[in-house]
């Protein structure tokens, strides 16, 4: 029933563990004596070939597994639904460590490739986390389009470590792309948001498209200027709780798909005063230990004050996700107790740099 193991995301506390069904069923994950539905407003979902389910992260944390039940639906009707037998998925689950190194392996920008990624993953070894920072495809004209993402986190992750995502700007193309985040985790219905995983805390945002709203390119089918606003409260609003202040963090993680304090040519060249606010309270408050994008098709380390740092660049900048036809190259990230070290692999296997 299930098409791929599910995808275990990281938002804020909490789990949201996605997955893709073969069939109309009903979902749900236990963890330990815990059950938690893919509901709605207390109606059981099931007219969906992706299911949602929001697990609390120390419990699923400490239980180390848990279990996917998805029950077939052969003709839902007002009274007497009709379903078939439960059918049961176990999987093993490790917590990001609190003590130790932290390994990570960081994919942007794949553009639609997935046997490349993996393999150039393959490549840094075991990780304790997948960090999948946009465009993975290069539009979403259909649903169809998604399942690859679903099969890379299959092969890398099979549903057993915490996987962070972030969006890119190619996510927002395509006749399905209106749909798309009913595929991604979400926090309040927003693609940006905190989490903490071990020792680690993380902010995402999400700087949408890389154009003028007004550019013909998108014909009136973005409205990313109110979007970017929005994040500028909720910078504000991460200020003032000062989480990433809590005991136990040792690193902070600043993660956006658009590096937005480079400023590129004429028609990118969008929101500088926006973005400048955004560094000046990243860097001023938040103070990162590294921020790690993609977008520019590099795999290249950025020191403060370089070529990449036009508006005030909080901290180092790692890119990474270089793609070509037959030929991906991605981030591997260790955290140590005392900073962070980057190893840039191929998928020919190969250490390109690092």
């Amino acid at each position: 029933m299930l098409a791929y193991s599910p995808a275990v995301f990281a938002v804020e506390e909490t789990y949201q563990i996605i997955a893709l069904v073969k069939a109309p069923c009903l979902f749900w994950v236990q963890v330990g004596d815990g059950v938690y539905g893919d509901q709605q407003n207390g109606v059981m979902r099931s007219d969906t070939e992706v299911h949602r389910v929001t697990v609390p992260m120390k419990v699923l944390d400490e239980a180390g597994s848990y279990t996917v039940r998805v029950k077939p639906v052969t003709e839902r009707k007002p009274y007497f639904t009709q379903t078939a037998r439960e059918e049961a998925y176990t999987f093993s689950f490790r917590a990001v460590p609190d003590k130790g190194n932290i390994r990570a392996y960081h994919i942007a920008d794949a553009h639609g490739l997935v046997t490349e990624p993996i393999e150039a993953a393959k490549a840094f070894g075991d990780i304790d986390i997948l960090i999948l920072n946009g465009d993975l495809i290069s539009y979403c004209d259909q649903k169809e389009e998604l399942y690859g993402v679903f099969a890379l986190m299959d092969a890398i992750t099979k549903g057993g470590i915490p996987v962070v995502y972030a969006r890119g700007n190619h996510d927002l193309r395509g006749r399905f792309a209106e749909h798309r985040t009913a595929y991604t985790p979400l926090a309040n219905g927003k693609p940006y948001f905190t989490f903490r995983l071990g020792r680690i805390w993380g902010l995402i945002l999400d700087c949408a498209e890389d154009k003028p709203d007004d550019h013909p390119e998108y014909g009136s089918t973005v409205c990313c200027r109110a979007f970017r606003e929005e994040q500028t409260a909720f910078l504000q609003a991460v200020i003032a709780q000062k989480a990433y202040e809590a005991d136990g963090i040792t690193t902070r993680v600043l993660i956006s798909h658009n590096p937005f304090t480079h400023v590129n040519p004429s028609p990118f060249d969008i929101e500088t005063d926006l973005y400048r606010e955004w560094a000046r309270l990243i860097k001023e408050h938040i103070r990162p230990d590294v921020m790690l994008s993609g977008h520019q098709h590099l795999t290249q380390v950025f020191p403060v004050g370089g070529e990449y740092d036009h508006l005030g660049q909080p901290c180092p900048l790692v890119i990474g996700g270089t793609y070509k036809e037959h030929y991906y190259a991605g981030a591997g990230i260790t955290f140590t107790e005392n900073g962070w070290r980057i190893m840039f692999t191929d998928s020919h296997h190969r250490i390109i740099s690092g």
